[in-house]
């Protein structure tokens, strides 16, 4: 259950890459770069929405991995 909210949770930073556009969802990799910040700081809001779930990795940037940041970054966020 989880990892379904994770890949909505993720499915906003899909938006701007073809590959991405085939089925809507971060790549496996970009999933798995954020999948343990979005469980260590994202956690109280993991049920609200892929908005709510982006806006807290944002809100705890500077807490979050290299390679989470660098997926956000990624995708203009």
């Amino acid at each position: 259950m989880r990892k379904y909210l994770l890949a909505l949770a993720l499915t906003s930073l899909a938006f701007s890459t073809a590959a991405n556009a085939q089925d809507g969802r971060g790549t496996a990799e970009e999933q798995k770069a954020c999948t343990r910040d979005v469980q260590k700081h994202c956690r109280t809001v993991i049920d609200q929405g892929d908005f709510t779930i982006l806006a807290c990795l944002k809100e705890n940037r500077a807490k979050i991995s290299t390679a989470c940041d660098a997926v956000l970054k990624a995708h203009g966020q």
